[in-house]
């Protein structure tokens, strides 16, 4: 029998290492392996000149469907996502309103990407003060795991979780057998120091950026990692800013306190604080890009495999809400959903452990079916990359609804010229096609 696909003579890009070899593809999945591959195919795909990575899975982002889709939206989001090499998002809580709290929310937002996605995708619930009692229910739902604020979210209808919230949540998420995401801030401390800074008139770019001190993150970690330990929940720390936050949480790891991992964003490792007051709005973000000598122990960290996963933490707006005199106004989000994997290949990390950065790691972490590098029998979710090409990111390419990429005019390595999600193309050289035909996946959950 003939291959639905066969791709030829590509550099393939495992966690393992980098090797020529052809990929056969039969019904969604990689069917083959192997140096040479001869044999019938329907479609035959010549890749030299060209790496072939896993598919991105992107466990962060807010494309805000339902109910704030003037700010993003499934179908502009995911095909920003597939543009980028992306082929599986996992879509947080907020900012869709509703929320994802409890199973009615999550039904709407299912309905919101079913249909409509470019990308398969997973949701994440949320974890506040106000939906303790709905975990359960959005476990059955499907899940991958509960998102939490430690510092207000920004959003009114997602609040912050106190100690004792996030507490009683980790040891439902525990029973349950999901992880627990949170984002790692002191509401205290970066309260008090923006009320501060206001009162006295200190409103500038400077003044945003210190009121939100590492020490805050820090501070924050820990104290999840200790809530983490007592419940025996599993803590996934989402955008880690800081050389110091990445430690905390792998010296609790190796010691087997608690299994914890850690997520870095690219606009930490590839902007600095300095890049704040140049570009402006476009790289406001909570927690805050850092001074470029904490980006480079950052970048250190993460080259040296000490961090988990990679996430875009795709937050838009429209541009009306970026516009403000007073910088704490600003909307927080950086986008980011396109532009992962190059912005990984610039910083020229090693390309097996960037594999594993987006996509083995997440895919185990989150435990999503068929998902997670390029092995036989695994869905071919594959990205054909020519690193040939570096040039200055453009807002003309740009898919997402508000095109406002802090890397506009920034020069990025590589380009891609192929997104495959299960075997069919999903977009070529500059332009998504095909129907928006992504899946809902469920994790493999095991409750306690």
């Amino acid at each position: 029998m003939a291959f639905d696909l066969l791709i030829k003579g590509g550099q393939v890009v495992r966690t393992s290492g980098v090797q020529q070899l052809d990929v056969a593809i039969d019904e969604g999945r990689i069917a083959a392996l192997a140096p040479e591959i001869s044999g019938p195919a329907r479609e035959l795909l010549d890749a030299r000149g060209l790496h072939i990575f896993p598919g991105v899975l992107d466990a962060h982002v807010h494309f805000n469907d339902p109910g704030r889709d003037s700010w993003e939206g499934v179908p502009s989001g995911s095909s920003a996502l597939v543009a980028g090499g992306g082929t599986c998002f996992i879509d947080m809580p907020l900012n869709s309103s509703p929320p994802t709290l409890d199973a009615e929310s999550f039904d709407k937002k299912l309905r919101a990407c079913t249909g409509r996605a470019f990308a398969d995708f997973a949701l994440w619930g949320g974890l506040t003060p106000n939906n303790l009692d709905q975990l359960e229910a959005l476990a059955e739902r499907g899940v991958v795991g509960f998102k939490a604020f430690m510092s207000a979210s920004g959003i009114d209808d997602f609040l912050r979780c106190d100690d004792e919230s996030l507490y009683r949540g980790m040891r439902t998420a525990a029973r349950l057998g999901l992880p627990v995401a949170v984002h790692a801030e002191n509401d205290g401390m970066t309260s008090a120091l923006s009320s501060q800074a206001r009162a006295a008139g200190r409103k500038s770019v400077r003044d945003y950026l210190d009121s939100r001190p590492v020490a805050a993150e820090a501070e924050a970690i820990s104290r999840a990692l200790a809530f983490a330990e007592d419940t025996g929940c599993a803590l996934h720390v989402v955008h880690t800013s800081s050389a110091r936050g990445v430690r905390l949480v792998r010296q609790a790891a190796g010691a087997g306190l608690c299994d914890a991992t850690c997520e870095t964003c690219p606009h930490y490792l590839l902007l600095s604080a300095e890049d704040v007051e140049k570009v402006g709005a476009r790289a406001k973000c909570a927690p805050p890009l850092r001074p470029d000598g904490e980006r480079q122990l950052l970048v250190k960290e993460v080259a040296s495999g000490h961090v988990d996963t990679i996430g875009s933490d795709h937050s838009p707006s429209p541009w009306e809400m970026k516009k403000d005199s007073d910088f704490f106004k600003v909307w927080g989000g950086i986008s980011g959903a396109q532009t992962t994997l190059r912005a990984l290949l610039t910083l020229e990390l090693a390309m097996p452990l960037i594999a594993g950065l987006i996509s083995d790691n997440v895919a185990r972490r989150f435990r999503l079916p068929g998902k997670g590098g390029i092995r036989e029998g695994l869905d071919a979710d594959l990205v054909l990359v020519d690193l040939s090409v570096t040039k200055p990111l453009t807002e003309g390419e740009l898919l997402d609804r508000h095109h406002l990429s802090p890397y506009v005019g920034r020069a990025l390595c590589g380009t891609v010229r192929r997104t495959i999600l299960r075997g069919a193309t999903v977009f070529r050289d500059g332009a998504v096609v095909g129907k928006p035909v992504g899946r809902h996946l469920r994790p493999v959950v095991t409750e306690k």
